[in-house]
């Protein structure tokens, strides 16, 4: 079953444009309008800009990767979340549910269920874990 609805799709959206703006605002911001500096603009936009890899840079990437079915490659940014974040629920849910997504199901449910003990009140989570016994036919 694929990920298609109009909340995945908007958060894609978003995600992207803020990607866009983030990778795109640094090498803006470089730029001068003074010709003194337009050696070291030239030079400056020459370099590549380096994103600061944090626990949100993972999760951006692995919320993509989910997205568009390259559900193993998620799972390995949702683990370096993980390793950066412990207490980040979010990333123990979507690693959860690319296991299932994958037919991975005893490595599924406990993911998504230390979710749930991390936000209990997380309707999304419960869904989750309904969606991923749906899928292993329990």
């Amino acid at each position: 079953m694929k990920r298609n609805s109009v909340y995945l799709y908007f958060f894609t959206v978003l995600l992207a444009l803020a990607l866009f703006i983030s990778f795109s605002a640094p090498l803006m911001a470089q730029k001068t309008t003074d010709k003194k500096d337009s050696k070291q603009t030239a030079q400056a936009a020459k370099k590549k800009v380096e994103p600061v890899k944090n626990a949100d840079y993972w999760f951006d990437r692995g919320a993509l990767c989910a997205t568009y079915g390259n559900d193993k490659a998620a799972i390995k940014y949702f683990q370096q979340v993980i390793k950066q974040d412990p207490k980040r629920s979010g990333a123990y849910f979507e690693q959860g549910i690319s296991y299932g997504q994958l037919g991975q199901f005893e490595k599924a449910i406990p993911l998504i269920n230390k979710a749930i003990g991390m936000e209990p009140e997380n309707g999304l989570y419960i869904y989750g874990r309904g969606r991923v016994h749906l899928l292993a036919g329990d």
